[in-house]
């Protein structure tokens, strides 16, 4: 394979994985909320609480990957 085409399969694949991490802690931030509400009885307010918490760290690990692919 020619070098361009190794360096432009590397960059889809990074940025795929950027999208597959914002889905998957969202999911995972969303689950927990579920579990601790239904556990607790406080729905929704921890099921709100611990999906916005997933969004950010989704959003967090977009920001670090960036920088990643950037330098």
């Amino acid at each position: 394979m020619e070098k361009e085409t190794k360096g432009l399969i590397g960059q889809l694949g990074k940025l795929s994985a950027i999208g597959i991490q914002m889905v998957v802690s969202t999911f995972v931030g969303l689950g927990i909320g579920l579990y601790l509400d239904d556990k607790f009885e406080t729905s929704p307010w921890l099921t709100i609480f611990f999906l916005i918490m997933g969004i950010a760290a989704g959003f967090k690990n977009i920001f670090s990957a960036i920088k990643k692919i950037d330098h």
